[in-house]
């Protein structure tokens, strides 16, 4: 080999020694410092605006991305009597499920409205890492929506029971045959600086400074 290709050979090899280093280190400053996941969801208090009676829908006059206040009539509905529809808080309407003009009944759920405002994170966080963390400890947010952006968000609140524990055909453990699990609980994050990018229901991915 020449002496061209031996300086050469080693300085590739002393780039791949020092990708390694500096992957190593990186993992290990992660792994030291941080909860990570990308098992994480935007959402936020979602509320439902019902029919208060039976009857014909007039004034329905809403469209979806329309922002409205708590008790703001927002439509009517004639029957037997007439009966106002109102806004049960703060909110953008994000889903219309009913239109001017058409019979209704007590209950029926007109339309579907976000505090797009006060929106959060529920991260589903492994039961073995949540020694780790504490309501409060600060949180980067990345939301697929808006990728470029770092969000800032707080925990909030820690869930109390395990994921599976409200599934609807939650796994028995009293055969032979079973096989440990690594369960996740719910933990809510709040986000300090919203950007119009982000939606309810936007994948996400948190990264949780430990204690």
């Amino acid at each position: 080999m020449s002496r061209g290709k031996l300086i050469m050979t080693n300085i590739i090899a002393f780039i791949v020694v020092l990708a390694l280093v500096a992957g190593g280190t990186y993992y290990y400053i992660q792994n030291n410092n941080y909860v990570s996941t990308d098992n994480a969801k935007v959402t936020g208090d979602l509320y439902n605006i019902t029919a208060p009676a039976n009857g014909k829908l007039s004034d329905f006059n809403i469209e979806e991305g329309k922002t409205v206040k708590k008790s703001d009539q927002i439509g009517t509905i004639a029957g037997e009597k007439t009966a106002e529809i109102v806004s049960p808080a703060d909110g953008t309407i994000i889903k219309k499920q009913a239109n001017t003009d058409q019979m209704v009944q007590a209950g029926q759920t007109l339309a579907s409205e976000v505090n797009m405002d006060a929106l959060y994170v529920i991260a589903n966080i492994k039961e073995d890492e949540l020694k780790d963390i504490n309501e409060g400890d600060s949180v980067d947010i990345t939301v697929d929506g808006d990728d470029k952006t770092t969000l800032d968000g707080n925990v909030e609140k820690i869930g109390q029971a395990t994921n599976s524990l409200f599934s609807l055909m939650p796994k028995s453990n009293d055969d032979a045959n079973y096989t440990k699990v690594t369960q996740t609980v719910p933990v809510k994050i709040s986000i300090t600086n919203v950007t119009d990018k982000v939606l309810p229901g936007m994948n996400a991915e948190v990264k949780i400074s430990k204690n």
